[in-house]
């Protein structure tokens, strides 16, 4: 794996966390205990911070980054991940922020200023525009997004699921010598 400092900052990455060895990770990036990023996921954290909660798993091929500070983004936008995620194949999370619980589904783009609530399911190849906040416990789908029903017993239970189900798996890789 590539961990790389950029403008001082080196990435926070905690014992039990797991990172296959093509991810790359840049800057001011915090990743939370038992999380794990998987092949070709790039984390850059150079002009503002990524964390990521505990418990999350980021998928093959995903891109995390950040937006800058400036004149048409004042303040600029971090990226917040919360606790017990799952990030599916492909997707991209720009300056934005996803609660706890969440299901994000392979190739979904989620943009600057955006928030997601607590345990929801984005769709796959979903489209949330910047900005846009999308409450919890409902199934967002379409490009772009719109709120399609309340969860599921089921589909709660299957956020919980998916986050232990990535521990296990990320353990056995490291097991192994990944």
């Amino acid at each position: 794996m590539a961990i790389r400092k950029f403008n001082g900052k080196l990435p926070a990455i905690p014992a039990t966390a797991w990172l296959d060895e093509s991810a790359v990770v840049i800057g001011d990036v915090t990743i939370g205990e038992d999380s794990s990023l998987w092949p070709l996921v790039v984390a850059r954290g150079d002009v503002n911070s990524i964390t990521i909660g505990r418990r999350t798993n980021i998928q093959d091929g995903c891109i995390l980054h950040v937006t800058h500070d400036g004149r048409f983004s004042p303040g600029g936008f971090a990226l917040l991940i919360g606790d017990e995620v799952t990030v599916g194949h492909r997707v991209t999370l720009h300056a934005c922020q996803v609660g706890n619980r969440c299901l994000i589904g392979m190739s979904s783009t989620i943009m600057d200023g955006a928030v997601l609530g607590d345990k929801l399911i984005l769709g796959a190849g979903s489209l949330v525009p910047p900005g846009k906040q999308l409450a919890g416990g409902y199934l967002y789908l379409g490009s772009p997004v719109k709120r399609i029903r309340g969860l599921t017993a089921e589909e709660f239970e299957l956020q919980e699921y998916l986050a232990a189900h990535y521990v296990k798996l990320k353990n056995q890789h490291r097991q192994q010598g990944w």
